[in-house]
């Protein structure tokens, strides 16, 4: 391995560490707009009423939202874990894509673990937001 190699490995890294700082930022924004709709069914509430639920249904839509912007930042930083390897050469010859130097062939990865649907029900990702959305709806048949 050569000095383009490693650069290429480290260009490829700072990808990786960007996407997974992006997947954080989303799930902190989720959580941000999740709580925000249920302080404003809770100050909606009075004496004389019980609330406005509709504030609580507002937090699924951007709940889905994020969910899907999450798993494409997943997606692609799995992408560039397989470039990585293949570069690397972790990987088996069989299995290995060929990249050439500084190349960054996102269209060659697409199957399997690689895939939007992948992401979407991956096990780091889907409990968060299916609990997310159920615990909504949960409280918003509790309330209504």
């Amino acid at each position: 391995m050569d000095n383009n190699d490693i650069k290429h490995l480290e260009f490829i890294q700072s990808i990786i560490d960007r996407m997974g700082r992006n997947s954080f930022m989303v799930k902190g924004w989720m959580i941000t707009i999740v709580a925000a709709s249920i302080a404003l069914y809770a100050g909606s509430i009075s004496d004389y009423s019980s609330g406005n639920t509709a504030f609580i249904l507002v937090g699924i839509l951007p709940t889905l939202l994020f969910w899907f912007l999450d798993s494409y930042y997943l997606q692609q930083e799995r992408k560039f874990r397989g470039i990585y390897n293949d570069v690397a050469q972790l990987t088996t010859k069989e299995k290995r894509i060929d990249v050439k130097k500084f190349e960054m062939p996102l269209h060659k990865y697409t199957k399997g673990k690689y895939s939007f649907f992948g992401a979407v029900i991956s096990r780091t990702i889907a409990p968060l937001y299916v609990l997310t959305i159920l615990g909504l709806c949960l409280l918003w048949c509790v309330m209504s």
